[in-house]
């Protein structure tokens, strides 16, 4: 059953964000690793042995891991074209149509987005930014509880939009098959990814960070996954890049006395069901809301096939604030900083400008989220664990570099030198003001 939770009672456990490692480990999980490693180290020790065997033993790493944890190991990692194609053929008709809308979507909405160089010669000659897109990306699809071919398109998507000429992806495969979900495959087929990999956890981290005989290294990896996979891009980050460190899922709903009680528990039902750690959190000044809502849950929750997996989220990371009004729950969502905040209460439009920080707002009930999951147009890899407040949600500008451009004509080079020997000489870098001197003294930029 979710629990109904006073505002002071929320912000000491349902709303306070751990520090970044005050995260405690489940025993049961400490547990695996002893069994898996012969011996009691952490989570982040683990992952530090598997990138380390696979950046230097290669495909036979890989192997041993991919047979290790998934209980079986591909005859071989890449997915052929015939075999993608293949899934997409073998997907039905509705699921097809249902993929192909949400990609089209999907595209135009980041064709929207503006992603343009710019020079200017209003300040002593040329000056300016390019964007150039990344070469080569990798791309990690989850597939755990439940394969996700949604997280392909809202990824592949934006990078093809942005101008990415190589993207591989990598997907776990279905546990003692050696082979990636069809529909998966058949999301690639649609994104146009051609380059796909049957390989999970770190050891596919490890693979697009420093290569294997089976696979070249990526530039920037992408993608959420368990805490395996979110501890090896942790370790792998300066070797190549990322696009951020992502936790388990989490939704707040702000609703007010007019929301549909039975909307609202089907949204929280939505986001519990993703993870047993997922966070699903409703804040409305409404009592009758939050004892309606309460019942609701427990009553579709007993219907659900995931309904264990959501029971756990609902009572241990999940819950039913009752606020002193609307402004006390936007002021505790800001302080929360969601990954998704959605808002059931009249005239949310309004409301939208009380919204500081969040990964994204669904606004009005009949924006809900699933529908940013998977069909509305913006990406549903969004910023979590309180990173709303400083990071966004996937976009174009992940998969491009800006590179400055400096190309100062001869009168403005000679002008400008004089005050960089200035400022040199201030930071007692001697060498540098005498490289400035030089062109001020020649006339010569």
């Amino acid at each position: 059953m979710i629990k109904i939770f006073d505002p002071a009672t929320a912000q000491q456990t349902l709303l306070r964000r751990a520090a970044p490692g005050e995260e405690s480990v489940p025993e049961a999980l400490l547990e695996r690793i002893e069994k898996t490693f012969g011996e009691r180290i952490t989570p982040q020790e683990a992952v530090a042995r598997i990138l380390y065997d696979v950046k230097t033993k290669g495909d036979s790493a890989l192997r041993f891991w991919s047979e290790k944890l998934d209980g079986k190991s591909p005859q071989r990692f890449r997915v052929s074209s015939q075999e993608i194609r293949a899934a997409l053929n073998s997907i039905s008709s509705q699921e097809r149509t249902a993929l192909e809308l949400a990609a089209a979507r999907i595209e135009s909405f980041y064709q929207k987005q503006p992603l343009t160089s710019w020079i200017t010669q209003e300040m002593g000659g040329v000056l300016g930014q390019l964007i150039r897109p990344i070469e080569r990306v990798g791309l990690y699809v989850p597939a755990g509880t439940a394969a996700l071919p949604s997280s392909v398109l809202m990824s592949a998507i934006p990078a093809r939009v942005a101008g990415v000429k190589e993207i591989a992806l990598a997907a776990p495969p279905r546990r003692g098959t050696g082979e990636i979900s069809p529909v998966i495959l058949a999301a690639a087929a649609i994104a146009g990814v051609e380059e796909v990999y049957a390989m999970g956890g770190a050891q596919a981290i490890a693979a697009l960070a420093y290569g294997a005989e089976s696979v070249r290294p990526v530039d920037k990896i992408f993608g959420p996954g368990n805490l395996f996979v979110t501890l090896a891009k942790k370790q792998v980050f300066g070797v190549v890049g990322i696009d951020g460190l992502a936790g388990p899922t989490e939704t707040v709903i702000i609703a007010d006395e007019f929301a549909n009680p039975r909307w609202v528990a089907a949204d929280l039902l939505a986001q519990a069901e993703h993870d047993a750690l997922a966070s699903a959190i409703l804040l409305t000044p409404s009592k009758l809301l939050a004892e309606a809502v309460q019942a609701e849950v427990g009553r579709q929750v007993e219907t659900l096939p995931r309904a264990e997996i959501a029971a756990q989220a609902l009572q241990e990371r999940s819950g039913i604030v009752v606020v002193n009004d609307l402004e006390q729950a936007f002021q505790l969502s800001n302080s929360y900083a969601p990954e998704h905040l959605c808002l059931a209460v009249k005239d949310a439009w309004a409301w939208s400008e009380k919204v500081q920080s969040a990964g994204g707002i669904f606004l009005g009930e009949d924006s809900f989220e699933t529908l940013g999951d998977y069909v509305a147009g913006p990406s549903h890899v969004m910023p979590t664990g309180g990173t709303a407040r400083f990071a966004s949600p996937l976009n174009v500008w992940d998969f491009v570099r800006v590179i400055s451009l400096i190309g100062l004509d001869r009168t403005s080079g000679r002008e400008l030198s004089k005050a960089a020997a200035v400022i040199a000489r201030a930071e007692g870098l001697e060498a540098h003001a005498r490289s400035a001197d030089l062109r001020a003294e020649s006339g010569v930029s």
